[in-house]
Formats: C-alpha cells, sequence, structure tokens
C-alpha cells in the first residue's frame, strides 16, 4: 500500500520568506509544486506529467518572480496575464495556484473529477485566464487580450506558453505573422521547447527547422535560454521590458520530465522503440513513490545545507476505487487490427495520422506498412486536405484523429474533400462523452451533426470488437460513400453480445435484450452497457425493455425499424452526443415520414449543455445517462 502526501501551502511560505537567494527558493518551490503536481496527477488516475514538469520552472519564475498578478489580485485589470496554450501541463500550474493559495487543498487533490479541476484548463477555475487543449489557438487568442489592453488602456503584459510540437498548427503563424504587423507589443510567447510530442520527438514528427530566424521573419523580437536556468528567464526578461516596438518571444529549452529522473527525455524514452512514455496517464505505485522521493530527497538536501528545517508533508487518505464495469476490450485495437489485413489486400490504402498513433491504435500499420503511413503531426486541416490530394490520385486514404478536432477543425476541408467526389474514411477517436477527466476540450459530442450535415456520407459506430471489423472492411470494401467511423478511446465497460446471426447490414442494428414494454436504442459500448443495464434494472422490476444496438448513425432501414417498434408505444434514443443532430434526429424523421408518430411516443435522451469532466460514473449520472437513471426515467413513463 502506497502513501501519498501533499506539501502545504505554510511549507510554500516559510520557504519564500527565508533568507536564502531568490533562485534557489524559486528552484526548492519549482520542485515542491513538482511533488504536488505528480500527487494529484496519481490520486486522478490520469493527467499530462511530462509537460507539467518540463514547464515548472517558466510557470513559477513567472508568478513567483515576474508578474504582478499575485500582488494586484487575479481579477485586477492591469494584472499580468499568463495562460498555457497547449493545457496539457495544467496539472503543474494548478500546484502553482494552490501554493499561492489561489486554489484550496480541496479542489487540487480532485482533479478531474466531477466539481473539482477540469483535466484542460477551464475559466471557471480560478486563476485561469482562457479555455486551452485543443492546440494552437494561443496566439491569436494572447493577442486579443493584447490588444483588448491597449484599448482600453490597462496595464499588464501578456505570456502565453506554447508546445513546440503544438507549433505544427497553422493558426500559430497566422497569429505570428498577424501580431506584429497589428504593432501588438504586449505579448510575449515562450516556446516549452522540450523536444517531445506525445511519444514521439519533435523532428521525427515534423522538424520545426530554425526557429529563431522563423519567429525574425514574423517581425518578433527572439531570445533563446535554458528554461529551468532562473537567472538566465530573469535576464531575458530584464531585456525584453527594454523592446518597446514589436511583441517578444522567448524559445525556452527545456526537458521533458524535468525533476524525476527516469522520466527526463531523453534518459525516458523506452528502450528498443525510442519512444516516450510519461506524456500521460498516471504513475504505478512503484512509479509514483520512487518519483515523489527523489523530489523530497532532493529538496530536503538543499533545506538542510542552507541549515533550514526538513519539509512537512500532509498524509493524504486513499479513496476506495469506484467498481465500474471494465472489459478487456479495446474496440480501437480491433480497427488497427483488421486495417492491416485489409491493406495486404488493398495496395491503394493509405494511413494518415495527427500524432495519434498510439492512441489511434494504428502504430502496428505505421510498423508494418511505413510507406504507406503517413504522420502529419498536429495539424487537422493540413491533414484532411492531405487526404484530398491522395484520395484524387487515385488512393483510399484513412485519416485518424480525435473526434473533437477532426470533426470540427477541419470540417471545411472535409467538405472541399466531398464536393471532389472522391472516397475518404475518417476515423473519429475518442467520440463521446467518455473518458471525461481531459474535460471538454477533448469530449467530442457534436461530430455526428457536423458530418451528418454533409451528403455522401456514412457515419457508424460499432459496439464491439467484431462489430468493428464488420464497420471497417464495409467502410473500405463496400460502401461508395465517404465514411466517418466514430470509436471510443477507452476499454468498453462490457463486451456487447450481438446475435449469432447478426449481419452488419446498411441502415439495421440489432436486437440485444427483447422486450415490449419500451424500446430503447442506442450505439457504441459506452451507452448500450448503461442501456442494458437499464434493461436489467427493469427486469427486475417487472418492466420489459427492449434494447437495440444501431451503428447506422444517420441512415435507418424504415421497414426494419417499423419491425423493431411494432407492439411498443415507447421509443427512447440514448446519444453519446449532443441531442441535435444525432441518432434520436435521423429516427425521428424516419418515424414522421413513415407515418408511426401517432402510434409511438418519443424521448431522445443526450448530453445537454458542455459535457461534464470528471470519472465515468460521476459524469454519466450527471448527464443522466446512467443505467439507473435512465431506468426510473423509462419506468415512470
Amino acid at each position: 500500500m502506497i502513501s501519498l502526501n501533499l506539501i502545504p501551502r505554510e511549507e510554500f511560505k516559510r520557504i519564500w520568506r527565508s533568507n536564502l537567494p531568490d533562485y534557489e527558493k524559486l528552484a526548492l518551490i519549482a520542485d515542491m509544486c513538482r511533488a504536488n503536481a505528480l500527487t494529484a496527477v496519481k490520486i486522478a488516475g490520469s493527467g499530462h506529467l511530462g509537460s507539467s514538469l518540463s514547464a515548472m520552472d517558466i510557470v513559477v519564475f513567472l508568478y513567483y518572480k515576474e508578474m504582478n498578478t499575485v500582488e494586484l489580485g487575479i481579477d485586477h485589470p492591469d494584472r499580468d496575464i499568463y495562460f498555457s496554450s497547449k493545457g496539457h501541463d495544467v496539472p503543474g500550474l494548478y500546484s502553482v495556484f494552490y501554493s499561492l493559495g489561489i486554489l484550496p487543498k480541496e479542489k487540487l487533490l480532485k482533479l478531474r473529477r466531477l466539481g473539482g479541476l477540469d483535466g484542460h484548463p477551464d475559466v471557471g477555475i480560478p486563476g485561469i485566464e482562457t479555455n486551452s487543449g485543443s492546440l494552437g489557438m494561443g496566439i491569436s487568442k494572447g493577442k486579443g487580450m493584447a490588444f483588448a489592453k491597449r484599448l482600453a488602456g490597462r496595464k499588464g503584459r501578456i505570456f502565453v506558453l506554447t508546445g513546440d510540437g503544438e507549433l505544427q498548427e497553422g493558426q500559430i503563424f497566422e497569429g505570428l505573422q498577424t501580431t506584429a504587423h497589428q504593432s501588438i507589443n504586449n505579448l510575449i510567447a515562450i516556446v516549452d521547447h522540450n523536444k517531445v510530442q506525445s511519444d514521439k520527438q519533435v523532428d521525427e514528427i515534423t522538424g520545426l527547422g530554425e526557429l529563431e530566424s522563423k519567429f525574425r521573419n514574423f517581425g518578433w523580437y527572439v531570445r533563446r535560454c535554458d528554461g529551468h536556468d532562473f537567472r538566465k528567464l530573469s535576464e531575458v526578461m530584464s531585456d525584453f521590458s527594454e523592446i518597446t516596438d514589436r511583441p517578444k518571444i522567448l524559445i525556452a529549452d527545456t526537458i521533458k520530465g524535468r525533476g524525476i529522473s527516469f522520466m527526463e527525455h531523453p534518459k525516458a524514452l523506452i528502450d528498443g522503440d525510442g519512444l516516450y512514455r510519461w506524456h500521460a496517464g498516471a504513475p504505478d505505485d512503484q512509479a509514483f513513490t520512487a518519483g515523489y522521493e527523489e523530489i523530497i530527497d532532493r529538496v530536503n538536501s538543499l533545506l538542510t545545507e542552507a541549515n533550514l528545517a526538513s519539509l512537512r508533508v500532509e498524509d493524504i487518505p486513499l479513496e476506495k476505487k469506484e467498481k465500474s464495469g471494465v472489459s478487456p476490450e479495446y474496440v480501437a485495437d480491433a480497427f488497427g487490427e483488421v486495417l492491416v489485413e485489409i491493406a495486404a489486400e488493398r495496395k491503394d490504402m493509405v494511413v494518415l495520422d495527427a500524432d495519434l498513433a498510439a492512441d489511434c491504435h494504428i502504430r502496428n500499420f505505421e510498423e508494418k506498412f511505413p510507406g504507406r503511413f503517413i504522420e502529419n503531426g498536429i495539424a487537422e486541416q493540413d491533414l484532411v486536405s492531405m487526404a484530398g490530394g491522395l484520395a484524387l490520385q487515385g488512393f483510399l486514404p484513412v485519416v485518424n484523429s480525435f473526434a473533437a478536432f477532426l470533426a470540427s477543425r477541419a470540417n471545411e476541408q472535409i467538405y472541399t474533400n466531398a464536393c471532389e467526389g472522391t472516397k475518404i474514411i475518417y476515423i473519429c477517436h475518442y467520440a463521446g462523452l467518455i473518458p471525461a477527466g481531459p474535460g471538454k476540450s477533448h469530449q467530442s459530442i457534436r461530430d455526428i451533426s457536423l458530418f451528418g450535415a454533409l451528403p455522401d456520407f456514412e457515419i457508424l459506430q460499432p459496439c464491439n470488437a467484431a462489430e468493428a471489423r464488420m464497420a471497417v472492411r464495409y467502410c473500405v470494401n463496400e460502401s461508395r460513400k465517404n465514411c466517418v467511423l466514430r470509436l471510443i478511446i477507452g476499454p468498453s465497460p462490457r463486451i456487447i453480445e450481438l446475435p449469432p446471426e447478426y449481419e452488419f447490414y446498411p441502415g439495421k442494428g440489432a436486437v440485444l435484450m427483447d422486450g415490449c414494454d419500451a424500446v430503447l436504442l442506442g450505439y457504441g459500448p459506452v451507452m448500450l452497457h448503461e442501456a442494458l443495464l437499464a434493461g436489467e434494472i427493469l427486469q427486475k422490476r417487472g418492466f420489459k425493455l427492449k434494447v437495440v444496438n444501431m451503428p447506422w448513425l444517420n441512415y435507418v432501414d424504415a421497414d426494419w425499424l417499423a419491425e423493431v417498434l411494432k407492439g411498443c408505444q415507447e421509443l427512447y434514443v440514448i446519444e453519446d452526443h449532443a441531442p441535435v443532430g444525432g441518432l434520436g434526429d435521423r429516427l425521428l424523421n424516419v418515424i414522421a415520414s413513415e407515418g408511426l408518430l401517432q402510434k409511438i411516443k418519443f424521448h431522445c435522451i443526450g448530453i445537454d449543455g458542455f459535457p461534464a469532466c470528471g470519472t465515468p460514473a460521476e459524469v454519466l449520472k450527471f448527464h443522466g445517462l446512467d443505467g439507473k437513471t435512465l431506468a426510473n426515467r423509462i419506468a415512470i413513463k
């Protein structure tokens, strides 16, 4: 059994008020914040440690030494403003906020929990200046803040931190050139140049070239220094204060995983495959204990040398983990496997990725067919338009990214491709509400509506691994339209059992649980698990619910639907999507056009409002989509 500890805020006050030189105090406080960020991520069970640790010295320097934000107050109109454009490093920022008293302990210990702290920055949290997590927007948003200060006659500078992989996003360079052109001089950008993206080095994905000259050519004043050297950071900011005629940018050379030896790049690269393993996720017990003890030992050693008392830490009670259904099945695994099988048959198939090969389960394809695998980096619009060019030359592109970014950011490019009459398969990974820990920037609840408005598209979501294999083969070999395949990113809560005689046929689904008191249609492993759970609960009450898997999200066979509804007077649709533009709207249109509305009462249950952040159980219950709530809602009708 591991022990969890937190360094209390009083210890940060004690260090900062000590007689140590400022740069030594900053180093101690940064390491103490690292320890607390590590604890928060461990309790949460997920989070981004690598970039939190690489950016920590910069963030501590800004809030403790450079900016006036704490002195004036986080709401003062003349305050300096800091935010991270990438947002993944927010566990580190939260730990700094806790050290300064901006966030209470109770919040820090509820990272990625309902009512706690979102997995990516959200303005509802004290100290957070803007939402981020969807990459590439920071320079533009910072420019808007800087322009607003000038327009309103307010004082204060805007500091924006970007990732180096994030520089692959085209909007970054739109923002760079217009900031200089618009003579905005109160904006300072900082590149957290840790040389690593999600699990590969930046140069392997898309090399950035000579950054200093690039930025200078856009009209910025450029400096470069060691992002972990507080003296160098101070020198650069002093220099920046003398530059009043243009925006400034610091290229801060940092180390991903800084402060925990076995997490530091390049030492942390996995032997044999050169992959970095600490970008996301929580460490196991052994790694957590080793990392935490390494930081605390280093801090205490420095305190001893300075004749100061060792750190006092608080014990954090271990919470019982919620018991939620999880099966060994990953639908995305089946997708990746069948993709490799088909590639041996279809020499025209090309797979494209947006720096998410591991999350999208296509690394095996990358290794087996490197000549037909294109790693495009963090640049969805470029990714999709490149796929359009491939399709025009007779290839079949299979485009992979997270649903939230692919469907929305590249929607215009997807539309243009569709206008050309070619065929492309778009794989929307991380579709729907769960996992909810990363927060609303990553949860995709609008992709069905965005794709559904486009002509000649088929949108599908398989309920299990077997159906995923069928769906991929259908999209590649049978469909004549553009195809969209939604896939959940995590394990299936349970393995959905399809009938033995089930055939994957356009517009038709499968009855998973028979009944006659009401019909509930759903799709995907997450919502079908909750639908079946609701059916099981109602069955004990003598209420017979028919649960139906419907993988075709924008096409319904009217005759099949009429057969499914026969004898039932209540129809429910459970959406892993917003209530607007999903399967429910499609079903309602068919029911109305077939004259069935007089015979049946229709209910669509989707994700109202913005998706909540938290554990799966917390968030499903919050949105009324858990099995128990569904059962109660259906039973009272």
